[in-house]
């Protein structure tokens, strides 16, 4: 197969790492890739120190100019101006970033390109770069996030879905809302970084050294935690078995005063990705302990299959995408089901039983689920292009489904 040149706005690449940065890691095993960091889904706070902080780095990195960080990949920070919702901005960004794409394709060698968003409020970039296919990558349904403009950010995603040519959802809840404005509407569930986390069970895999002497079980997660993790599921659950150790491995952004009243609970902040399967390796139980709202409905935890990938046992509250992992996992709703499900969890457990677990995991990988979107984008690519008038840009043509 021909290799395919692929530009993508997606959040900053150095942040921790969710589907988008191993969908195009994953992609860029075959193909050429420049992501481009966000180009801003909400406003910033100038009275905010974080956000202040990070247009600072935003800055540096844009004067470090294009770093390859893969073989076939490559970040860039363009100078945008953060106002997704002002016209005049947009316009301004929208120059911008053409200039910004041509400069670049062209340094890079990527002529012909494949434009992919996993920002919600790309709409008015789309179809003026010159692609010769644009997709969205949806991962969450945006709206429903506290952080951002629940509104203005539907209406962007709306127009956004209805432009490109396509667009991939990572769970089905999100694919029954999308497909209304694109028939050209897939399921694009997560994969795992199977290899890495399965290390959890090799015996040459040492045990992170900070919970080596913590008293059993150990009750862990890991991920970012934010308002809709269920700080009073955790907090009930150390409450309840205040002689197990609760690990919470992850960046708080939201209220965890509450879990710091209890001894038994460990915070321990983020922790570098390659580490993870050293921590997995002393969890004797993984939770996935989501508020169960709108929101959390149309999610699809990447945690999950990274536990099961670790083989271990895990407790998750009841949300769809978990739906699928029934067999492997125990799904329950409220404290008390919770608890026993964590109990029966502990009971139900052995090397065997992690051994299978993990071989679940072993074609759930991202370079697989990337490969099959991928495939999809491009048989609309060819589908596009045959439908081009002759003398007309690929990327100046929408094929209708």
């Amino acid at each position: 197969m021909a290799r395919e040149n692929i530009i993508c706005f997606a959040k900053d690449w150095d942040e921790d790492p969710t589907s988008c940065n191993h969908v195009m890691k994953a992609l860029s095993l075959g193909h050429r890739v420049l992501w481009l960091n966000s180009v801003a889904a909400r406003r910033p706070d100038f009275a905010s120190g974080r956000d202040l902080r990070k247009i600072g780095r935003k800055l540096l990195s844009f004067l470090r100019g294009a770093k390859r960080v893969a073989a076939n990949l490559w970040v860039y920070t363009p100078l945008v101006l953060p106002f997704p919702y002002s016209r005049a901005a947009t316009a301004a960004n929208r120059w911008i970033l053409r200039a910004t794409v041509w400069l670049l394709q062209r340094r890079l060698g990527m002529r012909d390109f494949q434009l992919w968003t996993f920002l919600p409020t790309t709409a008015d970039y789309v179809g003026t770069m010159g692609e010769s296919v644009a997709v969205y990558y949806c991962t969450d349904e945006w709206s429903g996030f506290a952080h951002l403009d629940g509104e203005p950010v539907a209406a962007r995603e709306q127009a956004l879905c209805a432009k490109v040519d396509v667009v991939f959802t990572t769970s089905l809840p999100l694919r029954e809302r999308k497909a209304a404005y694109n028939d050209e509407t897939h399921l694009a569930s997560h994969g795992v970084d199977h290899a890495h986390f399965a290390t959890a069970l090799d015996p040459a895999t040492p045990m992170a050294s900070e919970l080596r002497d913590l008293p059993r079980p150990i009750v862990g997660f890991f991920g970012l935690i934010e308002s809709w993790i269920d700080i009073e599921l955790l907090a009930d659950l150390a409450e309840s078995r205040p002689d197990w150790s609760i690990v919470l491995i992850g960046r708080a952004v939201t209220d965890v005063s509450r879990l710091r009243q209890y001894p038994n609970v460990f915070l321990l902040g983020r922790r570098p990705y390659g580490e993870l399967p050293g921590y997995a390796k002393a969890f004797d139980v993984a939770v996935c302990p989501f508020v169960q709202n709108e929101l959390t409905r149309c999610i699809n935890p990447i945690k999950l299959r990274e536990y099961l990938s670790a083989g271990l046992p895990v407790v998750a509250t009841a949300i769809p995408e978990a739906a699928a992992f029934a067999g492997s996992c125990h799904l329950v709703s409220g404290p008390s089901a919770f608890l026993a499900a964590c109990e029966d969890a502990l009971r139900d457990d052995g090397s065997e039983r992690r051994r299978k677990r993990s071989e679940a995991m072993r074609d759930e990988t991202w370079e697989r689920k990337a490969e099959a979107s991928l495939q999809i984008a491009l048989r609309v690519k060819a589908a596009k292009r045959r439908a081009t008038p002759a003398g007309v840009p690929a990327g100046a043509v929408r094929v209708e489904a």
